[in-house]
């Protein structure tokens, strides 16, 4: 099973979505400092997605300094930045803007949110 969870229906770019997981499992410790992550070839045909789509993703991780490119071998975790506390923080604010935005009330995203979490973690119990 792959670390990462790609939403081909998403309004999200793949790449974008890789980024922002990547940023997370790496915040959250489950990617630690070294820790190589699979090849351009080999990711991009477990998630059946373009080379060009996980290149990119790459790229701008090696640009904010999460990972870093080791001759040979590939991409690694560079180190851990940020907190957990922080991305979500980030996340929350930008799911309560836009459904302030779309008028929604406060128990209908509630609701969402409780949807989507049981159905995100059904099974892992």
């Amino acid at each position: 099973m792959s670390l990462f969870l790609i939403q081909t229906n998403s309004n999200v770019p793949i790449y974008r979505q890789l980024v922002e997981q990547v940023q997370r499992l790496v915040t959250s410790g489950r990617l630690s400092e070294g820790e190589q992550l699979p090849s351009v070839r080999q990711l991009a045909e477990e998630l059946a997605v373009n080379p060009m789509t996980i290149s990119k993703a790459y790229s701008q991780l090696e640009q904010e300094g999460i990972l870093v490119r080791k001759r040979g071998i590939g991409m690694a975790v560079a180190t851990a930045t940020g907190s957990s506390t922080d991305l979500i923080a980030e996340a929350v604010n930008e799911v309560v803007n836009q459904a302030l935005q779309l008028g929604m009330d406060k128990r209908t995203l509630n609701s969402h949110i409780n949807e989507t979490w049981a159905r995100l973690t059904e099974g892992k119990d």
